[in-house]
């Protein structure tokens, strides 16, 4: 069995199917044993399996789990928080819809990156192929016309003679190219630290902030509705955003605000965790004691802004790609046939 964390769907599906034996009135270690008698899967029978026997002998949930190293510390610490307070179906719950909108983004941002990569690469070949198949085949028409590529169509043919002889060079190149990409579509280990270096260098800007800021109000949202204080909800949000220094500081210093004695909601927007707007309305919902409900709308509507905001950037990338390898490739066109044109106005 793989001993690696679960993806983000499979701690999902765990939560959710736990939570509704749990609100029907199972205890928690026959609803683990009824989950694993279910499961088909080899290796996830198992680990419910471990995790049943664990309950039965007394452990709590969130000892169990994290006995398995299989799921990250934020579920564990949320499990702890949920059966402390008497609210772990809650908290089972919560962390059901918020790893479900995590996978959900996961499988966006694959498709974002995934598709103009390869579109990408279908277009340089088409290039490449006119430059180092097309352009000699021009060359040769113009010698027989007692002529030579010139110009602009002479400075591409140096350049399409200058890819075939580095055409081994290219290959591996490519195939090193495609190979990154399999692994980013197939192994999800592999595709999170690709994904993590990114968010630590360059992950907080643009769309990428707004996908933050959604993570950010969805986790502490689930941490409001499981009954943390504050603070520790906070504590746990940050935890998810550690390979984001960025919104990581966002979020330490709004704790720190709040340690202070400043309101949640004016901490929020002082730190810059939430914009404006959604500071305001969290202001109208802690005032009317519904403080959860309205971190929960906020959570909402950031995560569709930032899902809308990731679909128009991956609209824009395919036309752009498009739009500039068609320029291209009608340059390389119209400079070899224009003065192929020319040159048969003459003779005729």
């Amino acid at each position: 069995m793989a001993k690696g964390l679960l993806s983000n769907g499979e701690i999902s599906a765990f939560c959710l199917g736990l939570s509704l034996l749990i609100h029907s009135g199972v205890g928690v270690g026959d609803g683990l044993a009824l989950l694993a008698e279910e499961e088909n899967d080899a290796g996830q029978r198992e680990l419910l399996t471990q995790l049943a026997n664990s309950a039965d002998n007394g452990v709590s949930l969130a000892e169990a789990v994290k006995e398995t190293g299989r799921f990250p510390d934020y579920v564990c610490g949320l499990l702890d928080v949920g059966e402390q307070s008497g609210r772990t179906e809650e908290a089972l719950t919560a962390l059901a819809r918020y790893y479900e909108d995590r996978a959900r983004l996961d499988h966006q941002i694959k498709a974002a990156l995934l598709y103009p990569s390869i579109l990408l690469i279908i277009m340089l070949a088409v290039i490449a192929v006119l430059l180092i198949k097309v352009l000699p085949v021009f060359n040769e028409v113009y010698s027989y016309l007692g002529t030579s590529l010139t110009g602009i169509a002479g400075g591409l043919l140096s350049l399409g003679q200058a890819l075939d002889a580095a055409m081994p060079v290219l290959c591996v190149i490519l195939g090193a190219v495609v190979l990154l990409l399999v692994l980013f579509a197939a192994v999800p280990a592999f595709r999170e630290k690709l994904t993590g270096f990114w968010r630590r260098k360059m992950g907080d800007k643009g769309v990428s902030r707004k996908i933050n800021t959604a993570c950010f109000a969805q986790s502490l949202s689930m941490g409001l509705s499981s009954g943390l204080p504050i603070e520790e909800a906070l504590s746990l949000a940050g935890s998810l955003l550690e390979n984001v220094p960025a919104a990581k500081a966002r979020c330490d210093d709004c704790k720190t605000r709040i340690n202070n004695g400043e309101s949640l909601s004016a901490a929020m927007k002082a730190s810059g965790a939430l914009p404006s707007a959604e500071c305001r309305i969290l202001e109208l919902g802690m005032r009317s004691g519904t403080g959860d409900t309205a971190m929960e709308q906020i959570a909402r509507r950031l995560s569709e802004e930032s899902d809308i905001a990731l679909e128009e950037s991956v609209a824009r990338v395919e036309p752009a790609l498009v739009m500039v390898t068609s320029v291209l490739v009608g340059i390389i066109l119209l400079a070899v046939m224009l003065p192929l044109m020319n040159i048969m106005t003459a003779i005729g």
